[in-house]
Formats: C-alpha cells, structure tokens, sequence
C-alpha cells in the first residue's frame, strides 16, 4: 500500500515537473532606471524565487526603491523597500517583506555576469542560507584567470605558511618578501603561483580545487563572482542591459558603497511566449529532455 502511494507521488511529480518545464510561456522582467533597462528571465528550478519575485514586482513592492548598494567589478543590488523615502546616508540593507525564501541552489545556475540572485543575511544568523524576501543582487564580476579559478585562495596561502615556516627554506622566504617589498605585483603573484606544485608536494595542503568545465568557460570569458557560488540562491540571469549593470555599478558612491545620487528601480513582469522571448532578445531556452 505504502509503496504504491509512493510510486504514484513521484509520477505525480514528475508530470508536475514536466509539464512546467513544457510551458510554452514565461515571465519576462523588465528593470528600468534611468541609465536603461534590464530584461531578465526567471527559472522554473528556483520556483520559491520566481514565484514570489513575480508576486512581488506585480504588487509594484519594487517600485523607486533603489540600487542601494555598488560595487564595480562585484554586483549591485537593491529590493530593500526602506530605501524608496530613504534620506542621503541612511544605512540600508535591512528591509523586507517580512519573511524568507528558502535556498534553492541550482548546480547549473552560478554567479556568471549577469547572474540574478538572492541577497541574506550571513551564516551566523542563517546556517540555512534562506534568502531575503525581496533583496537581490545582479553580477557584474570580473574576467578570472584560470589559475585564480582552480586554486583555493585560503588554502594556498595556508600551505605557503607552512611551507615558508621550515627552516631549510629560509632563502626561498628571503626571495618572496623581496619581490613584494619591490612593488611588482605581477611578478609577486606569479612567484607565488608557480610554487604551487612544491606546496602542495611538501605540505599536502591540497591547494588545487575541481571546476566545472561550465564554470570555468563563463569565468574566464564573461566573467562573474564565483565566490558566491553555492552560497546564495541564483534564480534568473540578465538576457539584455548588461552595459546597464556596467554603468550603474561605476557611479559614484559613498563609504558604505551607496550611490551619492539615487539610483532608483522600477520593475515589471510580462508573459509571453518562449518563441517571442527568444526572437526578441536572442535568449536560447534549453532543451527539454524526454
């Protein structure tokens, strides 16, 4: 009894599933400020997120709020409804709709340029990395090297310690606070890169961390924040507008990363057809598979 029950749920979810993924429509958002708009797509496997962001912009919750936090080379983001009667210098970042959307991380989805995503507090206070209700964020990033993408930073930097600790390599440590006392940066990082194989073979620290091809392909080539991944909610992607994001994340800003001259937003959603959506705006939607 039990395992019929069982067995007729999971086909009932799996034509739930299917038949959404088989929708021949989607929403369209739409993200106007005074420097362009932004067209943006929602996706179904982040159904919390683009639920309640549709519900949201439909309810106009967004409307003159404002891009109340920028950094170039990083994102900008914006949603916190305190922000539509905030005076200049009014810390912001803590407003919402009163609740949170549970995390919905997504393998395929990732902080590429572009990427639509979900703001929260940190894991102190939310281990479970639910989102803020209306705060989110677009990726601007930066173009990685693929050196940068396949090393781990702390462990890198950990294993060096370890490494430079040992008495028999005092003239190598000699040589590395020479370089970086001479300015070069460049020269500094390479040194440093290609000790790489000798950390890891004299300290086992594994330095050396696996990247999807994916991934690896985006950031190298468009770029992004892939330090956010797996850690906040992506639940859509900028299709159109992307010179918008670059002109918004370089105004002029204050200490706390603020725009000193308001940036505000106004969104919409729209339904049409995938077919319209792809001629309109070049987006591919993937292949369903049978």
């Amino acid at each position: 009894m039990q395992k019929s029950i069982l067995l007729f749920s999971i086909f009932v979810f799996s034509l739930f599933t299917s038949c959404g993924q088989n929708k021949k429509t989607d929403y369209v958002v739409t993200i106007k400020t005074e420097y362009g708009e932004m067209i943006a797509i929602l996706y179904d496997e982040t159904p919390k997120h683009k639920e309640n962001f549709i519900k949201l912009a439909k309810e106009k919750f967004f409307d003159s709020t404002l891009f109340h936090r920028v950094i170039p080379e990083f994102m900008i983001q914006g949603g916190d409804p305190n922000s539509k009667k905030a005076t200049p210098g009014q810390p912001l970042g803590t407003g919402g709709p009163g609740y949170t959307v549970d995390a919905e991380f997504v393998p395929q989805y990732f902080h590429h340029k572009g990427a639509l995503s979900a703001a929260r507090l940190g894991d102190g206070q939310n281990p479970q990395k639910a989102s803020s209700g209306s705060q989110f964020y677009i990726v601007q990033g930066k173009v990685w090297k693929e050196n940068e993408l396949k090393i781990d930073q702390q462990k890198l930097g950990m294993g060096l310690q370890q490494m430079l600790a040992k008495p028999e390599n005092k003239t190598l440590y000699d040589s590395i606070v020479k370089i970086y006392q001479a300015g070069d940066m460049k020269a500094y990082e390479a040194c440093i890169i290609g000790l790489v194989p000798r950390i890891v073979k004299e300290t086992g620290v594994p330095v050396i961390k696996e990247m999807s091809a994916d991934r690896l392909n985006a950031y190298t080539t468009v770029g992004g924040a892939p330090h956010l991944d797996d850690q906040y909610t992506v639940f859509g992607k900028v299709i159109k507008g992307l010179e918008v994001v670059d002109k918004i994340a370089a105004v002029q800003r204050d200490r706390s990363d603020r725009p000193t001259q308001d940036v505000r937003m106004f969104i919409t959603v729209e339904e049409l057809s995938k077919k319209k959506i792809e001629k309109l705006y070049g987006y591919q939607y993937p292949e369903v598979k049978k």
